[in-house]
């Protein structure tokens, strides 16, 4: 049988790991989603605490199909605080999104989403040479918006009703990307958001 691409992989930083998405990760994610209700916010899919095993049997069967490598990101102490993956994966073109990230609220606007990221960037472009990696997010969600452009992704431009969303709206999607070529410099940002004094 032949491995999806990109095959399974750990990730560890400082702040956090990332580690292949399992059925055992489901108790500490639900506990995570269910701070600050965030499965509540209406331009974004947090699943709630009680849909987590689902979500994660949804994600799991992406990864057998091909389209998705899911992680549980964890913080040094073990636990399982959120979510995210490699998605609308195109092997033939070595292209991956990173995106379906979500961390519980209580970990989030500190130094382990950017690391996430740099972790998952540095994989991307060094290991799979990937020639782009992109974000998308709804065009309304101006946090997430923001937390991509921070990383030094470059607007690409808007999806107009893109796709539907659970409470029946219409998302418009906003794309962004990095390319091959800009990752030295993207690297050297993230690596010095990373250490700089606070």
């Amino acid at each position: 049988m032949t491995v999806p691409w990109p095959p399974e992989i750990e990730l560890c930083g400082r702040c956090a790991s990332l580690v292949p998405l399992r059925a055992d990760h489901a108790d500490d994610l639900a506990e995570a989603a269910a701070e600050g209700e965030l499965n509540r916010l209406w331009y974004t899919t947090v699943p709630a605490p009680e849909g987590m095993t689902a979500e994660i049997e949804r994600r799991l069967a992406l990864r057998a199909a091909g389209s998705m490598l899911p992680f549980a990101v964890l913080t040094p102490d073990g636990r399982a605080v959120g979510m995210t993956t490699y998605m609308n994966i195109d092997a033939a073109n070595r292209r991956v999104e990173i995106g379906s990230t979500w961390v519980r609220p209580s970990v989030q606007r500190g130094g382990l989403n950017t690391e996430c990221k740099r972790m998952l960037l540095g994989h991307a472009f060094e290991v799979l040479d990937c020639i782009a990696v992109e974000f998308r997010t709804h065009r309304l969600n101006q946090q997430s918006r923001r937390a991509i452009e921070r990383l030094g992704a470059q607007f690409d431009g808007i999806l107009r009703a893109h796709m539907m969303m659970a409470n029946g709206t219409i998302r418009d999607t906003a794309v962004y990307s990095i390319v091959a070529a800009e990752w030295p410099t993207i690297r050297a940002h993230l690596d010095w958001e990373m250490v700089k004094p606070r």
